[in-house]
C-alpha cells in the first residue's frame, strides 16, 4: 500500500489512535510506550500490513521537526535550581561521556566486522547519546523518584548530549566520505557548534521571554503558536549560523521555563501534549521505515553492539568521566543503567542513508536494533535496578517536577484585599513584572467599583483593590514587599 494524499490522513489517524491505546495499556506489562509506538510502525510496514515508506529524507524531517518539540518541552520541565548542582556532572557526561562511549563502541565493532575504522567510529558515534525522548518518557510515565539528584543529572544529561552525538556523527560521516579531512577542522568544527549553540539558544530563551509578555496578541491561544514559532526560528537560525540547533533549542527552552511569562500554564500543559504527540508520530515513522526482514540477518552484530554498549561502553564512558566528582559507584552504576537508546540514534542513522555511503543500510538496521534492544533491556527495569541499587526514593517523599509544581496548586487558605495608593512605585507595572510569590495568586481586581480577573499583563493602576489569596497569612509577607506597603498584624484574622 502506497501513501497517497488521500489515505495519509487516514492511515495516520489509524495508527496514531491504535498507538495511543497501546500506550495506555502498555505498562501494566511493563513494556515501555516507545517501543509499542515502534512495534505497530513495523507492523504496519512494508513486511507488515504492506503500506510503502522508503524516504528517508522524509523521516529525518519528521525527526528533527520532533525532536525540536521533544527537547523544548524538556528544556520547559527543567528546574534550573535542581540542575545547578549537577551541572558539571551533566556537561562532562554530555561531551566526555559521549566521546568515550562512541570511541570504545567504534574500536570493539571493527574488531568484530568487517567495517572500517572510520565506518565503525560513526556506528559509535550515532548511538553515543542517550535519548531524550526515552528518558524523559520512561523516568516521568514511571514517577521515578532518585536521590542524590540522580533524576536531573539523568534528564540533563539526556536533554544536552544530543549536540555532541550530532558533531561526531557529523565528523565521522565526513571521514567515511573524506578520509583526508583534518582533526584540527573536525574540533574547529566541534567548538563552532557548542559555542554557537549555547550563547544563541540562551539569547533567544531571552528574547522569547521578552516577545511573549511584551507583544499583545489578543488571544490566550495564540501565544503557544508564538512559542511555537520562536522554537523553530531560535533551531533554524542558529543553524543556519554553523551552530548546534537542538543544544539552542534546549537551553533556549530551560531559560524560558524558569521566568514568569503570560499563561505560562496553558503553554506548559500544550507542550507536555505535543511532545507525546511528536515521540508517536516520530516513532511511527521509523517503525514504518525499517523493514524487520534486513534486520534478520544483523542480528548477531546488533546484539554483539548492543550488550557491548550497555555493559561496557557506557559504564566506561560514565566512570572515566565521573572520575572528577565524588560519588559512590552504586550511583555511577544507575547513571550507566539509564543509558537508554530510542529515537535520536535512528534518526541520526538516516544520514549516512542520504548521503549514500555504502554500509549504510546495515548501520542503520544496526542501529535500530540495538534502540530496541537498549529500550527493552533498560526501559522496562529502570525501577528494579533502582531499588537494587538502592538510590530509590520512597514516594512519600518523591519531588515534583516544575511542571507538577505548578499545575498542582495547594489550596489557599489566606484571602486578604489590598489597596494600592495611588503614589505606589508599582503603578504602571505589569503583574507579570511585580515578582509575585508563587504561593500566592491575585484572584480579582476592583477598579472603578468592577471586579476584574487579572492576568499577567494587566497593569497596576492607582486605587486598584487586589483580592489576594494565599496558602497562609504568613506567606503573605513576601506579597506585600513586592506591592512596596507595610505588612499588617494578620493575628486576629488567623
Amino acid at each position: 500500500m502506497n501513501l497517497t494524499t488521500e489515505n495519509i490522513l487516514f492511515i495516520g489517524s489509524i495508527l496514531l489512535f491504535l498507538s495511543i491505546l497501546a500506550g495506555k495499556t502498555s505498562y501494566k506489562f511493563g513494556v515501555p510506550t516507545l517501543i509499542l509506538f515502534l512495534g505497530i510502525g513495523m507492523i504496519a510496514g512494508t513486511d507488515g500490513l504492506g503500506i510503502q515508506f522508503n524516504n528517508p529524507s522524509i523521516a529525518q524531517f519528521i525527526g528533527i521537526v520532533s525532536l525540536n518539540f521533544i527537547l523544548f518541552s524538556g528544556g520547559l520541565d527543567t528546574n534550573w535550581k535542581s540542575i545547578k548542582p549537577v551541572l558539571g556532572q551533566g556537561i562532562v557526561l554530555s561531551t566526555i561521556g559521549v566521546l568515550i562511549t562512541a570511541v570504545s563502541l567504534g574500536v570493539f565493532f571493527w574488531y568484530i566486522s568487517d567495517f572500517s575504522i572510520y565506518e565503525s567510529l560513526l556506528l559509535g558515534a550515532i548511538v553515543s547519546s542517550t535519548d531524550a525522548a526515552a528518558v524523559f518518557s520512561i523516568l516521568r510515565s514511571k514517577s521515578l523518584a532518585l536521590k542524590y539528584k540522580l533524576r536531573s543529572t539523568l534528564e540533563l544529561e539526556s536533554g544536552s548530549n544530543d549536540p555532541m552525538a550530532y558533531v561526531l556523527t557529523i565528523a565521522f560521516l565526513g571521514l567515511v566520505m573524506n578520509p583526508e579531512t583534518s582533526f584540527l577542522s573536525l574540533l574547529i568544527l566541534f567548538l563552532q557548534q557548542m559555542i554557537l549553540g549555547a550563547i544563541l539558544g540562551l539569547a533567544f530563551g531571552w528574547l522569547s521571554k521578552i516577545a511573549i509578555n511584551k507583544i499583545n496578541l489578543g488571544f490566550e491561544g495564540l501565544y503557544p503558536v508564538l512559542l511555537i514559532s520562536l522554537m523553530f526560528i531560535t533551531f533554524s537560525f542558529t543553524d543556519f549560523l554553523g551552530g548546534n540547533g537542538f543544544l539552542a533549542v534546549y537551553l533556549c527552552a530551560v531559560y524560558i521555563g524558569n521566568q514568569d511569562f503570560i499563561h505560562k500554564k496553558t503553554i506548559l500543559k500544550l507542550y507536555d501534549g505535543l511532545a507525546w504527540l511528536m515521540q508517536i508520530v516520530l516513532f511511527l515513522t521509523l517503525g514504518l521505515l525499517v523493514n524487520p526482514n534486513e534486520m534478520i540477518p544483523l542480528a548477531g552484530l546488533g546484539l554483539a553492539a548492543s550488550l557491548f554498549l550497555i555493559f561496557v561502553s557506557r559504564p566506561l564512558g560514565v566512570f572515566i568521566s565521573m572520575l572528577p566528582f565524588k560519588m559512590k559507584n552504586r550511583r555511577r552504576w544507575y547513571i550507566s543503567w539509564v543509558g537508554l537508546r530510542g529515537a535520536v540514534p535512528i534518526v541520526f542513522a538516516t544520514y549516512p542513508l542520504i548521503a549514500g555511503i555504502d554500509k549504510a543500510p546495515i548501520i542503520f538496521n544496526i542501529v535500530f536494533f540495538i534502540s530496541v534492544t537498549s529500550v527493552l533491556i533498560q526501559g522496562t527495569t529502570l525501577s528494579k535496578v533502582a531499588e537494587w541499587l538502592k538510590v530509590a526514593l520512597p514516594e512519600k517523599v518523591k519531588p515534583m517536577s516544575p511542571l507538577d509544581t505548578f499545575l498542582r496548586e495547594g489550596p489557599k487558605t489566606a484571602m486578604v484585599e489590598i489597596h494600592i495608593p495611588q503614589d505606589n512605585d508599582i503603578i504602571g507595572k505589569k503583574i507579570l513584572e511585580l515578582g509575585f510569590p508563587k504561593n500566592a495568586i491575585i484572584a480579582m481586581l476592583k477598579r472603578d467599583n468592577k471586579y476584574l480577573t487579572p492576568n499577567g499583563t494587566t497593569e497596576i493602576l492607582g486605587g486598584d483593590m487586589l483580592v489576594v489569596l494565599a496558602e497562609t497569612y504568613d506567606n503573605l509577607s513576601k506579597v506585600y514587599e513586592v506591592l512596596h506597603l507595610p505588612l499588617p498584624d494578620f493575628h486576629d484574622e488567623e
